[in-house]
């Protein structure tokens, strides 16, 4: 049975040939839909990283995001090498020789990994969680960019749609408001409809005879 909640220091600790310690996190908790592990260097100049580059024979082909979450530790990609303390994020392409040495006792680094084109198509909810600053700041035209890119993936998402509608109408685009806003209501379970029954960001449009009925 799969592990619903685990410590990182329970779970196995593996001493690999390097001297890094690595704890499966994907076995031990059962994951089919992300790839994850943890390697940590006991000591500073510890190797945490193996030098590899993701092509090898043993090797998954994949691009790497690597999380340092304790310590601090030195990377160096493609012969570039900079220092990562606690809670920087480093990305690896497939072909790119990585590495990564501990700078501090117990560095820790979490690494998720996947097939490069694998996370696409993105979640709808990215799109317009990107565009909310800035229809905060009132650039609509720039959250509507945004929202846009989503359509590429998602053209009939009611979320997507009921966004873009209510930016289109705050840009004073009723057409285009109008047209977001049909397609948001005849792919929505009825919410779409009690959104836009009191939603202020439509209010310029509802006297609009194309507006739709809710």
């Amino acid at each position: 049975m799969s592990e619903r909640i685990v410590h990182l220091d329970e779970l196995p600790a593996l001493e690999q040939g390097s001297g890094a310690i690595w704890r499966p996190i994907r076995r031990a908790m059962g994951l089919t839909g992300i790839r994850a592990n943890a390697y940590t260097g006991a000591a500073a100049g510890d190797e945490v990283i193996e030098p590899h580059d993701e092509t090898s024979q043993g090797a998954a082909g994949h691009e790497e995001l690597y999380v340092v979450i304790s310590g601090a530790a030195r990377f160096e990609v493609e012969g570039e090498q900079f220092d990562a303390p606690a809670g920087a994020l480093v990305r690896a392409d497939v072909g790119e020789r990585r590495q990564a040495t501990a700078l501090e006792a117990e560095t820790t680094i979490l690494v998720f990994s996947g097939e490069p084109g694998s996370a696409l198509p993105p979640a709808a909810y990215e799109y317009w969680y990107a565009a909310e600053p800035d229809y905060l700041a009132g650039n609509y035209d720039r959250g509507i960019s945004t929202l846009d890119e989503g359509l590429e993936y998602h053209p009939d998402n009611p979320g997507l749609n009921y966004q873009l509608a209510c930016y289109h109408a705050l840009a004073g685009r009723s057409r285009e408001a109008i047209k977001h806003l049909r397609i948001a209501l005849a792919g929505s379970d009825g919410r779409v409809a009690g959104w836009a029954a009191e939603d202020e960001d439509l209010d310029s449009i509802r006297a609009d005879p194309d507006f739709p009925k809710l």
